[in-house]
């Protein structure tokens, strides 16, 4: 078990390579048997990678026309809200309505909004433990030798919410990612989409649709909850191996 920032940073991206295999998980391998991006190893991995990163590009991922698919989705969730007085949703608009960012004029400088986006991550937690890793060859690690065909895993809750990288790392707090002037710091303990030669694949369409979403959102809606913020249990409900937020009651009122 890899604990703590240091030590999973140390084996996913300084020893990248070595620690670049798959492990298996019992429940998933009769389903995937080897294949899949996720859970693929050595060349049949290499290979699953280059043609899902070409073909998520070949779709728009890194260019505009992603941006704008994705601004035409948060437009229809928009319309769907405008038809509802009430709707059931769940942690991240409920986070929203206790800390509202300032007006959304420019999406271009809105450090405060990304650091609510980044502690919403950071908070809900849903994936606590990394998908397995495997060592590929025998590896001289922290003082140990770690043999070949080692299972690791890396317990990203523990950087999540590591304490020398997090002031007040159970509490929601965005000023964990702003520095003394209200600009956007980089956090070397936020990995919620993992490190390394396997971090997801997905992350950067991940990031821009929190964001569109988010920002489109705030921009039509002043969001409110019918309890007071500090009566709010934002705690992760246990669902075998991962998390799941709890359902919350929110107001979504048309500016």
């Amino acid at each position: 078990m890899l604990c703590g920032t240091e030590a999973i940073r140390e084996a996913l991206v300084d020893q990248a390579e070595d620690f670049s295999g798959r492990g298996t998980l019992a429940i998933i391998e009769p389903i995937f048997q080897g294949y899949g991006v996720i859970f693929a190893n050595g060349e049949r991995w290499k290979t699953l990678r280059r043609f899902s990163l070409a073909t998520m590009r070949d779709f728009g991922m890194g260019k505009q026309s992603i941006e704008e698919r994705i601004q035409e989705e948060a437009q229809c969730l928009v319309e769907e809200l405008r038809k509802s007085k009430e709707r059931v949703q769940k942690e991240i608009e409920q986070v929203i309505g206790s800390h509202r960012p300032p007006a959304l004029d420019d999406r271009t400088k809105m450090p405060y909004t990304e650091a609510v986006i980044h502690e919403i991550q950071r908070f809900a937690d849903l994936i606590p433990v990394g998908v397995p890793h495997i060592v590929t060859k025998d590896t001289y690690f922290r003082g140990f030798i770690i043999p070949k065909n080692t299972e690791v895993y890396p317990i990203l809750s523990s950087a999540l919410h590591d304490p020398h990288y997090f002031e007040e790392p159970d509490t929601f707090n965005p000023d964990h990612f702003l520095d003394a002037n209200g600009a956007l710091k980089k956090n070397e303990a936020f990995i919620p989409f993992s490190a390394g030669k396997r971090i997801c694949l997905g992350e950067g369409i991940a990031r821009n649709e929190l964001f569109l979403f988010f920002t489109t959102i705030l921009q039509n809606f002043s969001v409110a909850s019918p309890v007071a913020p500090q009566d709010i249990d934002l705690t992760p409900r246990e669902s075998g191996m991962g998390r799941v937020p709890p359902t919350y009651q929110i107001r979504f009122l048309p500016h």
